[in-house]
Protein backbone atom coordinates (compact mmCIF):
# COMPACT_ATOMS: atom_id res chain seq x y z
CA UNK A 1 0.00 0.00 0.00
CA UNK A 2 1.28 3.95 -0.75
CA UNK A 3 -0.82 6.73 0.96
CA UNK A 4 -2.13 7.55 -2.81
CA UNK A 5 -4.51 4.23 -3.03
CA UNK A 6 -6.57 6.31 -0.24
CA UNK A 7 -9.13 9.27 -1.18
CA UNK A 8 -10.48 9.71 2.85
CA UNK A 9 -8.39 10.15 6.03
CA UNK A 10 -10.42 9.43 9.18
CA UNK A 11 -9.20 10.95 12.20
CA UNK A 12 -9.31 10.49 16.00
CA UNK A 13 -8.90 14.30 17.46
CA UNK A 14 -7.98 14.09 21.39
CA UNK A 15 -3.97 12.24 21.77
CA UNK A 16 -3.29 12.77 17.67
CA UNK A 17 -4.57 16.14 16.99
CA UNK A 18 -4.84 17.74 20.56
CA UNK A 19 -3.06 17.10 23.10
CA UNK A 20 -5.35 15.81 25.51
CA UNK A 21 -2.83 14.94 27.98
CA UNK A 22 -1.77 18.32 28.47
CA UNK A 23 -5.36 19.14 28.99
CA UNK A 24 -5.94 16.80 31.44
CA UNK A 25 -2.88 16.74 33.58
CA UNK A 26 -3.32 20.61 34.32
CA UNK A 27 -6.35 20.20 35.86
CA UNK A 28 -5.04 17.17 37.75
CA UNK A 29 -2.11 18.83 38.78
CA UNK A 30 -4.09 21.37 40.56
CA UNK A 31 -6.40 19.50 42.10
CA UNK A 32 -3.82 17.66 43.66
CA UNK A 33 -1.40 20.20 44.93
CA UNK A 34 -4.83 21.43 46.20
CA UNK A 35 -5.16 18.31 48.52
CA UNK A 36 -0.68 17.61 49.27
CA UNK A 37 -0.68 15.01 46.91
CA UNK A 38 2.36 14.39 45.53
CA UNK A 39 2.30 12.65 42.10
CA UNK A 40 3.56 13.72 38.98
CA UNK A 41 1.60 14.75 36.05
CA UNK A 42 2.52 11.72 34.03
CA UNK A 43 1.72 9.65 37.17
CA UNK A 44 -1.70 10.86 37.47
CA UNK A 45 -2.72 10.67 33.58
CA UNK A 46 -1.69 6.17 34.02
CA UNK A 47 -3.76 6.32 37.07
CA UNK A 48 -6.35 8.42 35.43
CA UNK A 49 -6.43 6.00 32.27
CA UNK A 50 -8.87 3.45 33.18
CA UNK A 51 -10.66 5.63 34.86
CA UNK A 52 -11.83 7.38 31.93
CA UNK A 53 -11.97 4.04 29.86
CA UNK A 54 -14.51 2.27 32.56
CA UNK A 55 -16.52 5.38 32.62
CA UNK A 56 -17.22 5.52 28.68
CA UNK A 57 -17.76 1.61 28.90
CA UNK A 58 -20.49 1.63 31.72
CA UNK A 59 -22.19 5.15 30.71
CA UNK A 60 -21.66 5.09 26.88
CA UNK A 61 -25.03 7.35 26.55
CA UNK A 62 -23.07 10.62 29.19
CA UNK A 63 -21.62 13.30 27.45
CA UNK A 64 -18.03 13.74 27.40
CA UNK A 65 -18.11 16.34 29.92
CA UNK A 66 -20.03 13.79 32.23
CA UNK A 67 -17.81 11.05 31.80
CA UNK A 68 -15.09 13.15 32.15
CA UNK A 69 -16.29 13.82 35.95
CA UNK A 70 -17.31 10.43 36.98
CA UNK A 71 -13.15 9.77 36.09
CA UNK A 72 -12.08 12.09 38.00
CA UNK A 73 -14.46 11.14 40.92
CA UNK A 74 -13.21 7.39 39.95
CA UNK A 75 -9.48 8.41 40.37
CA UNK A 76 -10.25 10.63 43.73
CA UNK A 77 -11.55 7.37 45.05
CA UNK A 78 -9.07 4.59 44.13
CA UNK A 79 -6.36 7.70 45.42
CA UNK A 80 -8.17 8.17 49.08
CA UNK A 81 -8.57 12.12 47.72
CA UNK A 82 -11.71 13.92 47.55
CA UNK A 83 -13.37 15.33 44.82
CA UNK A 84 -15.60 18.21 45.04
CA UNK A 85 -18.50 19.21 42.56
CA UNK A 86 -16.51 22.03 41.57
CA UNK A 87 -13.46 19.86 40.93
CA UNK A 88 -14.88 17.49 38.75
CA UNK A 89 -16.66 20.47 36.69
CA UNK A 90 -13.27 22.32 36.53
CA UNK A 91 -12.35 18.72 34.03
CA UNK A 92 -15.55 18.11 32.70
CA UNK A 93 -15.59 22.03 30.90
CA UNK A 94 -12.09 22.18 30.41
CA UNK A 95 -12.24 20.07 26.55
CA UNK A 96 -12.42 23.72 24.70
CA UNK A 97 -9.13 24.56 26.42
CA UNK A 98 -7.08 21.79 25.65
CA UNK A 99 -4.04 22.68 23.41
CA UNK A 100 -3.61 21.54 19.68
CA UNK A 101 -0.26 20.23 18.94
CA UNK A 102 2.13 22.35 17.61
CA UNK A 103 1.88 20.64 14.08
CA UNK A 104 -1.90 19.70 13.47
CA UNK A 105 -3.33 22.63 11.86
CA UNK A 106 -0.55 22.78 9.03
CA UNK A 107 -0.56 19.33 8.61
CA UNK A 108 -4.41 19.10 7.99
CA UNK A 109 -4.47 21.97 5.96
CA UNK A 110 -1.96 20.33 3.89
CA UNK A 111 -3.50 16.67 3.52
CA UNK A 112 -6.86 18.45 3.16
CA UNK A 113 -5.82 19.19 -0.03
CA UNK A 114 -5.28 15.56 -1.35
CA UNK A 115 -8.11 13.73 0.89
CA UNK A 116 -11.66 14.20 2.60
CA UNK A 117 -11.15 14.54 6.58
CA UNK A 118 -13.18 12.64 8.87
CA UNK A 119 -13.57 12.87 12.30
CA UNK A 120 -14.04 9.93 14.55
CA UNK A 121 -13.68 11.17 17.88
CA UNK A 122 -14.84 10.14 21.93
CA UNK A 123 -16.03 13.71 22.52
CA UNK A 124 -19.71 15.48 22.58
CA UNK A 125 -20.14 17.90 19.80
CA UNK A 126 -19.99 21.38 21.98
CA UNK A 127 -16.82 19.77 23.11
CA UNK A 128 -15.08 19.39 20.13
CA UNK A 129 -16.43 22.56 18.45
CA UNK A 130 -14.16 24.44 20.94
CA UNK A 131 -11.30 22.34 19.72
CA UNK A 132 -12.25 22.65 15.98
CA UNK A 133 -11.67 26.59 16.21
CA UNK A 134 -7.80 25.48 17.62
CA UNK A 135 -7.09 23.22 14.66
CA UNK A 136 -8.21 25.83 11.95
CA UNK A 137 -10.04 22.91 9.78
CA UNK A 138 -13.04 22.61 7.44
CA UNK A 139 -13.92 18.48 7.93
CA UNK A 140 -15.88 16.77 5.64
CA UNK A 141 -17.26 15.12 8.27
CA UNK A 142 -17.55 14.89 12.75
CA UNK A 143 -18.57 12.02 14.10
CA UNK A 144 -18.67 12.41 18.13
CA UNK A 145 -19.87 9.47 20.69
CA UNK A 146 -22.70 11.86 21.21
CA UNK A 147 -23.88 10.94 17.42
CA UNK A 148 -23.02 7.14 17.87
CA UNK A 149 -24.50 6.74 21.11
CA UNK A 150 -20.81 4.91 22.35
CA UNK A 151 -17.54 5.45 22.71
CA UNK A 152 -14.20 4.01 21.19
CA UNK A 153 -13.55 1.00 21.09
CA UNK A 154 -17.35 0.02 21.11
CA UNK A 155 -16.95 -1.17 17.32
CA UNK A 156 -20.35 0.59 16.67
CA UNK A 157 -18.38 3.51 16.63
CA UNK A 158 -16.40 2.30 13.23
CA UNK A 159 -20.16 0.86 11.92
CA UNK A 160 -21.14 4.57 12.05
CA UNK A 161 -18.02 5.64 10.48
CA UNK A 162 -17.86 3.06 7.29
CA UNK A 163 -21.67 4.49 7.07
CA UNK A 164 -20.43 7.56 6.69
CA UNK A 165 -17.47 6.99 4.16
CA UNK A 166 -19.76 5.25 2.32
CA UNK A 167 -22.44 8.08 2.04
CA UNK A 168 -20.08 10.24 1.05
CA UNK A 169 -19.08 8.24 -2.00
CA UNK A 170 -15.78 6.83 -0.11
CA UNK A 171 -15.23 3.21 -1.66
CA UNK A 172 -14.39 0.25 0.30
CA UNK A 173 -10.76 0.02 0.77
CA UNK A 174 -10.28 3.98 0.44
CA UNK A 175 -10.54 5.16 3.91
CA UNK A 176 -7.14 5.17 6.14
CA UNK A 177 -7.54 5.53 9.85
CA UNK A 178 -5.06 7.80 11.71
CA UNK A 179 -4.61 8.02 15.01
CA UNK A 180 -2.59 8.18 18.17
CA UNK A 181 -4.21 5.65 21.18
CA UNK A 182 -3.80 1.55 20.06
CA UNK A 183 -6.60 0.69 22.66
CA UNK A 184 -9.23 3.48 21.16
CA UNK A 185 -8.14 3.56 17.56
CA UNK A 186 -5.72 1.05 16.07
CA UNK A 187 -7.36 -2.21 17.61
CA UNK A 188 -10.97 -1.71 16.61
CA UNK A 189 -10.11 0.25 13.45
CA UNK A 190 -7.84 -2.95 12.58
CA UNK A 191 -10.74 -5.55 13.38
CA UNK A 192 -13.06 -3.08 11.62
CA UNK A 193 -10.35 -3.81 8.19
CA UNK A 194 -9.10 -0.59 7.77
CA UNK A 195 -5.86 0.23 7.97
CA UNK A 196 -4.06 2.73 10.04
CA UNK A 197 -1.75 5.40 10.56
CA UNK A 198 0.04 5.57 14.09
CA UNK A 199 1.00 9.00 15.03
CA UNK A 200 2.96 7.83 18.22
CA UNK A 201 2.80 11.20 20.07
CA UNK A 202 4.23 9.46 23.26
CA UNK A 203 7.53 7.97 21.10
CA UNK A 204 9.93 10.23 23.36
CA UNK A 205 8.01 8.74 26.79
CA UNK A 206 7.63 5.23 28.63
CA UNK A 207 3.95 3.52 29.38
CA UNK A 208 1.00 4.82 28.03
CA UNK A 209 -0.46 7.79 29.78
CA UNK A 210 -3.89 8.58 29.72
CA UNK A 211 -4.77 6.07 27.65
CA UNK A 212 -5.58 2.42 28.61
CA UNK A 213 -2.87 -0.43 27.19
CA UNK A 214 -4.19 -2.03 23.78
CA UNK A 215 -6.44 -5.08 24.93
CA UNK A 216 -4.33 -7.19 21.86
CA UNK A 217 -1.45 -6.88 19.74
CA UNK A 218 -2.00 -4.46 16.88
CA UNK A 219 0.64 -3.64 14.40
CA UNK A 220 -0.58 -0.12 12.38
CA UNK A 221 0.97 0.10 8.41
CA UNK A 222 2.48 3.14 9.00
CA UNK A 223 3.61 5.33 12.03
CA UNK A 224 5.06 8.54 12.39
CA UNK A 225 5.72 10.59 15.44
CA UNK A 226 4.03 13.25 14.39
CA UNK A 227 1.44 15.02 12.23
CA UNK A 228 3.75 16.84 10.58
CA UNK A 229 5.99 13.88 9.42
CA UNK A 230 2.67 12.11 8.50
CA UNK A 231 2.01 15.05 6.08
CA UNK A 232 5.89 15.14 4.87
CA UNK A 233 5.52 11.19 3.92
CA UNK A 234 2.11 11.98 1.85
CA UNK A 235 3.60 15.09 -0.02
CA UNK A 236 7.08 13.32 -1.18
CA UNK A 237 5.04 10.37 -2.42
CA UNK A 238 2.98 12.75 -4.54
CA UNK A 239 5.87 14.86 -5.22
Amino acid sequence: MNVNDFDALSFDCYGTLIDWEAGIATVLRTWAGAHDLRMTGEQLLTAYSTHEAQAEADHPGDLYPRILARAMRGLGAQLGVPVSDDEAESLAVSVPDWPAFPDSAEALERLSRRYKLIILSNVDRASFAGSGKRLGTTFTSVLTAEDIGSYKPDPRNFEALAREAERLGVTEGRLLHVAQSLFHDHVPAKAAGLPTVWINRRHDNAGWGATPEPSAGVTPDWTFTSMRAFADAVDAENA
